[in-house]
């Protein structure tokens, strides 16, 4: 079947919704997570007692989907399995844009009765061109036109991240961890069983979306490999792809079986195709939000070696073998660069070889340390560590603003690692990453976190440099 792009706009961005079989039962739950939706809402509900309950919610309600008078953009399905058949003929009759099936029941079940009613609702909706998502999902979020996948998500707010996930918990507690870390969802789909549309059409469809910059997924498995890879391919080239694979283990193979019903893939046969086509692997949810920020934000990464200040003492030494560990260099500075440094340095409780261990008696001269840093001919990348245990807002404002003066005139990519160890100091460093993203420079909050991120970074801009784009 073709993706239909225009269908796609419809269900991400509606002006219509119906829920189809909210109940009483299930708290109304798929009508309290979309009472943020800016459009018109509809319900569909037969069971007496649920009308009760759904009138109270002020939401007009219907006893058949062909009885709405709106056309529908977008159907929410949470019906019994049994009846799933029946409303998605009714959802073709309709000429409904595309309609999510949370319900669940089919091929991850892995019994005869739930793989034949699988196949049964795919060569349907085949047939019909019809667009359904999932089963077994829990549909889409699009924060600016408040359609959420559970009621405690945000809207009101977008940002530049697409997200295509297989399971609907990873979608939904991915999109709060990059908000916290300052980076919103533009849209997201939780596509479950991916019967009829399946990863590479939402793919096609995120490739074309302007307001999409970088795209994450979330995978099992994949159903056609060869279309898959030519599809991510010829997106990576576009715009940055990072994967986060669930099934890297044996154990992990086994239970995708029971979740989504995909076919796992060896890790090692993944990992390999999906760096050759330009993608980035990751292997947690963390590591996902932290490489699309980084790719987000950052210029093009040409080199591994950084350039890092801020630390002190013993800090210097662990975060230089951090970032040696994560596969990055933390070389000497150059002759000039030192000479300048030993010109107003103070070397009590501090010292300059990279990391520039900066101390006391040196937090002063952070300007004239960054420019250093800046014109270093044996660096590419500047890293800052960031702090609110000794400083004012005011001289963590001086922090960003000289970063962000750099990052203006330099190529080189500028990084701030803002740590915390109290809850006022958390409360300190979101305002301080904030302040730091606000000028489009990413902020990590740890060391590993930055220098994973860096790295990822480093060798998606390396693949393309060598892959002529």
């Amino acid at each position: 079947m073709k993706v239909d792009f225009a269908k796609l706009d419809r269900a991400f961005n509606p002006r219509t919704v119906a829920v189809v079989g909210d109940s009483k039962r299930s708290g109304f739950q798929w009508l309290g997570t979309y009472s943020s939706f800016q459009g018109k809402l509809y319900s569909v509900q037969v069971n007496v007692e649920s009308i009760e309950g759904i009138k109270e919610r002020g939401v007009p309600n219907y006893l058949s989907l062909l009885d709405i008078p709106d056309s529908i953009d977008l159907a929410v399905v949470s019906v019994p399995r049994s009846a799933a058949l029946k409303i998605l003929d009714d959802c073709i009759q309709k000429d409904v844009g595309a309609g999510f099936f949370f319900t669940a029941g089919f091929a991850e079940t892995g019994t005869e009765e739930g793989i034949k009613l699988e196949q049964a609702l795919k060569e349907k909706a085949e047939a019909a061109n019809f667009h359904l998502i999932g089963p077994n999902c829990m549909g889409l979020f699009n924060p600016k036109v408040g359609i959420r996948q559970i009621a405690f998500q945000y809207v009101g707010r977008s940002g530049p991240l697409g997200l295509i996930s297989q399971s609907g918990t990873h979608a939904l507690e991915f999109s709060l961890v990059a908000h916290l870390q300052g980076l919103d969802i533009n849209k997201s789909v939780s596509f479950g069983n991916g019967t009829v549309l399946d990863s590479p059409d939402y793919l096609e469809y995120f490739a074309q979306d302007p307001e999409i910059r970088v795209i994450g997924m979330y995978l099992e498995g994949v159903k056609d490999g060869q279309r898959f890879m030519k599809v991510l391919k010829e997106v990576s080239a576009k715009k940055p792809v990072a994967i986060w694979k669930g099934g890297r283990t044996g154990e992990g193979g086994r239970a995708i079986a029971s979740h989504t019903g995909s076919l796992a893939v060896p890790w090692t046969i993944w990992n390999s195709a999906v760096r050759q086509c330009g993608a980035v692997n990751v292997a947690s949810m963390e590591e996902l939000a932290d490489t699309l920020k980084a790719l987000f934000y950052l210029p093009p990464v040409r080199g591994g070696r950084v350039a890092i200040t801020g630390g002190s003492g013993g800090q210097s030494v662990a975060i230089a073998d951090v970032f040696a560990e994560a596969g990055l260099e933390v070389p000497r500075l150059s002759k000039a660069s030192c000479d300048e440094l030993s010109t107003f340095y103070s070397l009590i409780g501090g010292g300059y070889p990279n990391p520039i261990d900066v101390g006391n008696q040196n937090a002063a001269e952070m300007k004239r340390i960054l420019e250093i840093m800046e014109r270093d001919t044996n660096t590419d990348n500047i890293i800052l560590l960031g702090t609110t245990r000794f400083g004012t807002p005011e001289q963590m404002q001086i922090q960003v603003d000289l970063m962000a003066e750099i990052k203006k005139r330099s190529a080189k990519a500028v990084v701030a690692i803002v740590s915390y160890s109290t809850p006022d100091e958390m409360r300190q460093a979101r305002d301080l990453t904030r302040r730091f993203q606000e000028k489009e420079i990413p902020c990590f909050p740890s060391i590993e976190r930055g220098a994973c991120a860096l790295k990822n970074t480093l060798d998606y801009y390396l693949f393309k440099s060598s892959d002529g784009k």
